[in-house]
């Protein structure tokens, strides 16, 4: 991915985190928000990219962060240096200990044995025409199916739990999350070839 292209994609992201509220939660309110969203959107761009995790519309307006992975992958201490920056840029110390808490939660619902696909980001440029996100659910299932890995999702906002049902997606546990909001955990199981 060129520069060109990396801070285009970066400018249309920066809009699509201030719609997802956990997004909205790791940003540290005051002073420059914007550049913390801006530095967010890197750092998630910059992960996909490293994992050769990052899907991204043809027209350009949709962007996925869908990783291969396992609970065997983690390194704690690349893991940690990645955070220690997304909370120095980003979030602020004292909003760290309560995402921790999220997260390790959030990652205990994930499988403990097994490969799987993780959907950690998808959004869509408003107004763009909903035939995007049907090619990139497409691109999706295609992967699931030709891998045969499940896909996993979470989720706070009711509609896109419903647009993950309508793709095939199950609900297999609810959480009410410390600000009160049910996080939906779904999955995606693909069909025997």
């Amino acid at each position: 991915m060129s520069p060109t292209q990396k801070a285009t994609l970066l400018e249309k992201m920066v809009p699509i985190l201030k719609d997802i509220p956990t997004a909205v939660e790791l940003v540290k309110k005051g002073g420059d928000e914007e550049r913390r969203f801006r530095s967010l959107a890197k750092y998630l761009v910059d992960k996909a990219l490293k994992k050769d995790a990052l899907i991204v519309s043809d027209d350009g307006n949709g962007i996925a962060i869908l990783f291969r992975t396992s609970r065997a992958d983690a390194n704690f201490w690349a893991a940690l240096w990645g955070e220690l920056g997304l909370i120095w840029r980003v979030t602020g110390l004292r909003k760290a200990w309560q995402l921790y808490q999220v997260q390790q939660y959030v990652k205990k619902q994930r499988p403990a044995e097994g490969e799987y696909l993780y959907c950690w980001f998808w959004g869509v440029v408003k107004g763009t025409p909903t035939r995007t996100a049907r090619l990139m659910k497409d691109e999706f299932l295609r992967r699931s199916q030709a891998l045969q890995l499940p896909i996993y999702a979470e989720t706070r906002m009711p509609k896109k739990v419903l647009v993950y049902q309508r793709y095939g997606f199950d609900v297999f546990h609810k959480w009410t999350h410390p600000n009160g909001e049910t996080v939906c955990f779904m999955k995606y199981i693909p069909p025997k070839p």
